[in-house]
């Protein structure tokens, strides 16, 4: 079992390619302890400033860890040179060398070790959609062009782990989402396992064999998207498996949550909880909406409902869930 600040936690029982052992990223946070397995996608989902990328920083061997062990293969590595370590790296910002083309680009971790680097040139260049621009330089590249390269090269040692932190941050959105999707097959395809930050939830369901949350440095909850999402140990990881944010409130000695998506225009079930709300604005991109409402202990909701309904700011109406969309935790916020 896994133990975090927010409760028991459950552990992956598949045999690690890596794992993190009473691992403490910041001075006075609870260790996590945490397994990913060969082939696996591993997504750290968790705000700004959370500890993703120290996190991503410390498996690569870039930063120490206050405290713990980090294992590849079993081997403890936490003292090795990232050199040595079988990680490739890829950061947020698109971090190639702007004088090489982008078939010398793709070769550099090849040449360094003095290994041919012809062949797997050509094969990752055709993986990842980049026959065409081998001679072209980084600066001729779009945004989307020069991240894959960026992950060519990382990928061109044959790590048997690649860490990528925030690798789709600067792409645009329409970018982003097809990236994912295109990523998510290529890393299938290669057989390599992943571990990769995001503070995106989206992202998390798209890529994600296991997820790990991560609040303040420390582990919030693992698992499966789907059971994280299903079974949150608390209301920070409801929120963060949420976007836009969980609608919270407080009610006697405990506190409820319900995701936005959750909230309907109209009751579908004569046993559904209405809600009386004011609608302070209204976001629509034609497929959905997003109604800004203020219920009546003055918090600040959001309802996310499909379609474009004729609400309009300011008006009074109702919102309505299922009893058991309802989340309920206890007083702290987290499981009783």
């Amino acid at each position: 079992m896994l133990r975090g600040e927010y409760g028991t936690i459950r552990r992956i029982e598949e045999a690690g390619l890596l794992e993190l052992k009473d691992l403490s990223l910041a001075e006075g946070r609870a260790p996590l302890n945490f397994q990913l397995g060969d082939t696996q996608v591993g997504v750290v989902l968790g705000r700004n400033h959370s500890g993703k990328t120290r996190l991503a920083r410390t498996v690569a061997g870039l930063q120490a860890p206050v405290a713990g062990q980090v294992f590849l293969d079993g081997v403890d590595v936490t003292d090795q040179d990232p050199a040595r370590r079988s990680v490739g790296l890829v950061y947020q910002a698109f971090v190639n060398y702007p004088t090489l083309t982008v078939a010398q680009n793709i070769a550099s971790p090849l040449v360094a070790r003095r290994e041919a680097p012809g062949e797997r040139v050509a094969q990752l260049a055709a993986l990842l959609g980049l026959e065409d621009v081998l001679e072209r330089l980084p600066s001729q590249l779009s945004g989307g062009q020069q991240q894959r390269v960026a992950i060519a090269r990382a990928l061109a040692k044959r790590p048997r782990l690649l860490v990528l932190d925030e690798p789709l941050v600067n792409l645009d959105f329409k970018l982003r989402e097809s990236f994912a999707v295109e990523l998510a097959a290529l890393m299938r395809e290669q057989g390599t396992a992943a571990l990769y930050t995001t503070t995106d939830p989206r992202e998390a369901f798209n890529l994600a064999d296991t997820v790990l949350l991560l609040h303040d440095h420390q582990l919030v909850q693992a698992g499966s998207p789907m059971d994280v999402y299903q079974s949150p140990a608390s209301v920070q990881a409801a929120d963060l498996m949420s976007d836009p944010a969980v609608n919270v409130w407080r009610e006697d000695s405990a506190v409820y949550a319900l995701r936005p998506e959750q909230l309907e225009l109209e009751r579908g079930h004569p046993d559904d909880v209405e809600f009386q709300v004011q609608v302070l604005s209204v976001e629509t991109n034609g497929y959905e909406t997003f109604l800004h409402v203020r219920p009546k202990w003055q918090e600040h909701w959001v309802a996310r409902v499909v379609g474009m309904p004729q609400v309009r700011a300011d008006a009074s109406i109702s919102l309505f869930a299922a009893v058991d969309a309802v989340m309920t935790f206890g007083e702290d916020g987290g499981h009783g």
